[in-house]
């Protein structure tokens, strides 16, 4: 199947910005360069900025306004204790799945998508599906530190079972993916 023969948007990509007016151009690129063979959207929340974020949120938006779907916040929501992704988000996303980038954070792979993609379709027993994270310092440089980290021992397949999951998040503490 064609993308032109798709026109249902199969992954929807949302993506939290606050003040990351040095890093959000990076982070747009990433979705810009996604290669993918279906659909997908972006949908963007500003929460209210204080410095140039929203102006570089609305130039994409204006330079891909078939990708990107914005929602620009006069006030804060966070801090009046609005949960953002649950009454702003999720109800206009119109994906099939859901990928999570926030606003400092950017995707090198333009694959990336197409990859998720194709393992949940092929693996429809599968709720979630992440990869290796390499943090860097705000600089852009590289550090050490990579997600999931040597302490969670994922195994060799990189499939986490439930139980494994659940040990993580409930017992053990922690995240085993970023």
């Amino acid at each position: 199947m064609s993308f032109q023969e798709e026109s249902r948007i199969r992954v929807s990509v949302f993506c939290l910005a606050y003040n990351h007016e040095k890093y959000i151009r990076k982070t747009l690129d990433g979705f810009v360069n996604q290669k993918t063979n279906f659909r997908f959207e972006v949908l963007i929340h500003d929460d209210a900025s204080t410095d140039q974020t929203q102006e570089i949120i609305q130039e994409y938006a204006g330079n891909y306004p078939e990708l990107f779907h914005v929602v620009l916040q006069k006030e804060n929501q966070y801090g009046q204790g609005i949960n953002i992704v649950d009454h702003m988000i999720v109800p206009l996303l119109e994906g099939d799945y859901i990928a999570i980038c926030e606003g400092d954070d950017y995707w090198q792979d333009p694959y990336k998508l197409q990859k998720q993609f194709d393992v949940m379709e092929s693996h429809p027993e599968c709720s979630l599906c992440t990869h290796l994270v390499q943090c860097c310092n705000e600089d852009g440089t590289r550090n050490e530190r990579v997600i999931p980290e040597p302490m969670y021992r994922i195994n060799a397949s990189g499939v986490i079972h439930a139980r494994d999951l659940k040990y993580h998040y409930w017992i053990g503490g922690g995240y085993p993916f970023h």
